[in-house]
């Protein structure tokens, strides 16, 4: 009645299907997650409601690029839940910017850029296969954002 089918028969690597046929192609992919942390700051030389102490839920998008390794996978999404957790969110959750990270006016374009540059370190330090920030996205609000992309991080 709805189209639902019952799998006849599970597929089995090296019987079903052989290892040298996990990955698909040879072209660079882009896969893509997003994290939220909540964070106070306040900023400087700034005339408007955001120089007193204030709060966001920020949202945080990640655009990593590279190449499949032989089982079809370029990067793992529990491996960049990982570098979240471990290099970049423990800064950013329930924090206060202004003294949390390096000197700078906790701008939404100054944290963008300190976030790419975090999450570029860490797959650097890590095995995969030409693995590269392409962008990171960082929403202050659900309508405004910041981003930072490769070219113009590479480039200027």
């Amino acid at each position: 009645m709805y189209g639902f089918k019952i799998v006849d028969k599970l597929q089995k690597i090296e019987q079903d299907i052989h290892r040298n046929q996990l990955n698909y192609h040879q072209r660079r992919v882009l896969v893509s997650k997003e994290f939220t942390f909540d964070a106070a700051h306040h900023l400087h030389d700034y005339e408007g409601k955001c120089k007193n102490l204030h709060g966001h839920t920020y949202k945080v998008i990640f655009g990593i690029s590279g190449y499949n390794d032989s089982r079809g996978l370029m990067i793992d999404f529990g491996d960049i839940k990982e570098i979240w957790k471990n290099e970049i969110d423990i800064h950013l959750d329930h924090r206060y910017l202004n003294e949390t990270l390096p000197l700078m006016n906790t701008t939404a374009e100054n944290i963008v850029v300190w976030i790419y540059e975090k999450m570029a370190d860490a797959l650097l330090n890590k095995d995969y296969k030409g693995a590269r920030v392409e962008f990171v996205r960082l929403y202050e609000t659900p309508t405004s954002y910041a981003e930072a992309r490769r070219e113009w991080m590479d480039c200027e």
